[in-house]
């Protein structure tokens, strides 16, 4: 095997074994465009079991992100049909390394353009030990997508750009936020996916789904936590945690 697909192999094995696995290092080589090679062959040994895509994903979509990694872009990733769960469904802890929830919006995507948006939670987990990681390590391992929920589509109304972001557990509020920390505007993620994705030959395709970026911090998932997120005028979404 070459050098990316070694590299999805060990970040495979990690996510199907739910094992962390130590940082891949500088002595791979490894750089983003690189990086998105081994993702490709990573989501190509999910499709290999039956997976099926469904979308995409962006993340650093928030300044202080960017400046926190040392980027002025943002980073995408691939999702799947195992990757999601029902609205009020459970997640497992033993099917995981140590995942966190964080609140986003979501697209539905028909034709090039966004024709539903939904509040959503994304279950993020990264397969590497203490869950750091560099940029490019990072983009190979899907750039830590595990899950999504999505909560009712609806049409878009006017104006996201600054909607009011509450991540409750346990009824309690842990996070609050605004729709403005993704992009300045989440319907910005559309013009990135496309062209980033796009790039390295990843579309968008009818139905597909788009999560548009993260609007607060992650939280870490604990057995027998109630996760709900609710963003202002497009309702909640909500998630719980078995072990």
């Amino acid at each position: 095997m070459n050098t990316v697909d070694q590299l999805a192999v060990r970040l495979d094995v990690a996510a199907t074994s739910c094992t962390a696995i130590a940082q891949l290092g500088a002595d791979t080589g490894l750089d983003v465009p690189t990086a998105y090679r081994v993702q490709q062959a990573v989501v190509a040994h999910r499709v290999s079991r039956g997976e099926r895509l469904v979308g995409l994903k962006l993340g650093l979509t928030s300044r202080a992100k960017m400046a926190q990694m040392g980027v002025d872009d943002v980073i995408w990733g691939q999702l799947t049909d195992a990757m999601r769960i029902p609205d009020g469904g459970t997640v497992s802890l033993a099917d995981h390394i140590h995942p966190k929830a964080e609140p986003e919006v979501a697209f539905l995507v028909e034709g090039g353009d966004i024709t539903a948006v939904a509040p959503a939670i994304e279950v993020i987990d990264s397969r590497y030990v203490d869950f750091r990681f560099t940029l490019p390590e990072v983009v190979a391992d899907n750039t830590s997508a595990s899950g999504f929920v999505l909560g009712a589509w609806q049409p878009m109304p006017y104006g996201i750009d600054n909607l009011g972001v509450l991540l409750e557990v346990d009824g309690q509020a842990v996070q609050i936020g605004s729709t403005a920390a993704i992009l300045g505007d989440p319907r910005r993620a559309l013009l990135d996916a496309v062209r980033l994705a796009g790039a390295n030959s990843v579309h968008l395709v009818d139905g597909s789904v788009l999560l548009a970026g993260a609007a607060t911090a992650a939280v870490a998932l604990r057995v027998g936590s109630h996760v709900r997120v609710t963003v202002e005028k497009l309702g909640r979404a909500s998630l719980r945690v078995g072990s």
